[in-house]
């Protein structure tokens, strides 16, 4: 069985973690999927939004437990210490990918989100989760400290003092706290989840391309420099934005009244 599915329509990929069996646990086949997916996303011009989601109840519940409890906890684990770390390194540049790519991410958490699994959904640029999605830092109880980039993303959502919390209690929380504490932007009926997700991807993805990365840059940067930094950085994105022959053309539908038609340039 393909352990990640990758569908592009009008725009959209949607890259779906197809473990149900296993909740989406990262096995090495599926996290080696993708990164695939998401490298293959980010390089298509004709891709404009990302959707990624799971199969079956869950969205993503973090690391295969099993696999981990069955390595030795010595010899030639600690022999390979370097290449472990390496290979995990590489591995998290997928959190980066869902953050910098130039494309609108989104994580349509479907079910159990825990984990590795909600530091992917964290570095997406906007969630939305279905009613029946449970949510969980985990990392305590799993005895590891963290990896993906939850330590990073999570408190530039929720905040420092709301995610310390998360981290340190490893506590179950539903949809309705992760509504509150701003870490899902909307909560679905489970019917009807992926098809509201899809049809805010389908409307980014009639947005701009160069337009998208440009704000989607602006955003990134916002969170790590300061204002006089940022302003020079929006200046110059702003006026490189205006020159563009999208943005012409996004003035020329305006005023029209009828769909643009951009060609990334």
């Amino acid at each position: 069985m393909t352990t990640v599915l990758y569908d592009v329509a009008d725009g959209v990929a949607t890259i779906t973690l197809n473990r149900p069996e296993a909740l989406n646990t990262m096995s090495q086949d599926l996290l080696d999927g993708t990164v695939e997916a998401l490298q293959r996303a980010a390089s298509d011009d004709g891709v404009s939004a990302v959707i990624l989601t799971g199969a079956g109840r869950a969205f993503c519940a973090g690391g295969d437990l099993q696999g981990m409890a069955a390595r030795p906890a010595g010899g030639a684990a600690v022999s390979n210490l370097q290449r472990d770390i390496d290979g995990l390194r590489a591995r998290m540049r997928s959190a980066q990918l869902l953050r910098d790519m130039p494309k609108v991410t989104f994580a349509a958490i479907n079910g159990a989100c825990a984990g590795a699994g909600l530091a992917w959904a964290c570095a997406a640029d906007i969630r939305y989760c279905s009613a029946s999605a449970v949510f969980n830092t985990a990392f305590m109880t799993a005895g590891l400290s963290g990896d993906f980039g939850g330590s990073w993303t999570l408190p530039r959502i929720v905040g420092p003092a709301k995610a310390r919390e998360l981290f340190l209690l490893a506590e179950k929380f539903r949809a309705e706290v992760a509504l509150n504490i701003g870490l899902v932007s909307a909560i679905l009926p489970d019917a009807e989840l992926l098809d509201f997700v899809r049809a805010k991807a389908t409307r980014v993805a009639g947005f701009a391309p160069l337009t998208m990365a440009a704000i989607k840059a602006n955003q990134n940067d916002a969170m790590d420099l300061d204002f006089s930094a940022m302003l020079d950085r929006e200046a110059e994105r702003h006026i490189r934005c205006g020159r563009t022959e999208d943005a012409k053309e996004a003035a020329r539908a305006f005023l029209e009244k009828r769909p643009a038609v951009f060609h990334r340039r």
